[in-house]
């Protein structure tokens, strides 16, 4: 999603609204299922990739991170995070296109929900091996490829009586329109084995994968979640830059 998209003032207030009510996926499904595969960041240097109102960046630092480094495009998104004032954490302004770091400059790098909003994925994921130390780690959620594949994306239909969802031009990898919050966004539709395939070709090695879905206590929190348990809506990814191995020593010559 572009910086203008939230800073319009309309756009991003129906958007707090709908974290404040917790009416979305983030505090129910998404949120839990990424932190599950979080490795221990005691003492880690960590980046986030389109922090948002830095909720997962003040998580992080409460877990004991020595640093925790939160971009984001939108003023506003900053500015809520900065007025938490945290310790050990900081905040820059920038697209994850554009957002440069060292070679071998964090431990673990997370993005939530946001890097189906970037254009250029296998570029990003190739910059962000880079910035991984060895043994680091990148865990980012995106919105299912079920879900983004129909062009424009689309919504539950009704039919005959009940309701499916529809999944159409899978192969088509392009950008989608969707309608949401009062507004137009744009997201990039990839198939798994795009998301997959560019962290090996990064030289990253996959840790694991899930698809979270409402278990029976979400569900008795928010029955309107139930429609998440006949489909994924979202992918969680994580993956590891493996540690070099000690060079093996050459046997004298006889």
């Amino acid at each position: 999603m572009t910086e203008a998209q939230y800073d319009d003032p309309e756009f991003f207030s129906r958007y707090r609204q709908m974290r404040l009510q917790r009416s979305g996926l983030n505090e129910d499904l998404e949120q839990p299922a990424l932190v599950r595969l979080l490795p221990r960041v005691t003492g880690a240097d960590v980046l986030d990739i389109g922090c948002g109102d830095g909720t997962l960046v003040r998580f992080l630092a409460d877990q004991g991170a020595r640093h925790v480094l939160g971009i984001d495009p939108s003023h506003r998104m900053l500015a809520i995070a900065a007025s938490h004032g945290s310790s050990g954490v900081s905040y820059c302004r920038a697209s994850a296109e554009s957002f440069a770091l060292a070679p071998g400059s964090v431990d673990l790098v997370v993005s939530s929900l946001a890097l189906h909003y970037v254009a250029d994925y296998q570029g990003l994921v190739r910059r962000v091996a880079q910035w991984l130390r060895p043994g680091g780690h990148l865990i980012y959620s995106v919105e299912h490829p079920i879900c983004t594949a129909s062009n424009p994306m689309t919504s539950w239909h009704e039919c005959h009586g009940d309701r499916h969802w529809p999944v159409d031009d899978y192969a088509d990898e392009a950008p989608r329109v969707q309608s949401w919050l009062g507004g137009q966004v744009t997201k990039h539709h990839r198939r798994i084995t795009t998301l997959i395939s560019a962290i090996l070709a990064s030289g990253l090695t996959l840790s694991a994968i899930d698809e979270p879905y409402p278990d029976h206590d979400s569900l008795a929190r928010r029955p309107d979640l139930a429609d998440h348990h006949r489909r994924p809506p979202l992918l969680i990814v994580a993956a590891r830059k493996l540690r070099r191995p000690a060079p093996t020593p050459t046997p004298p010559l006889p």
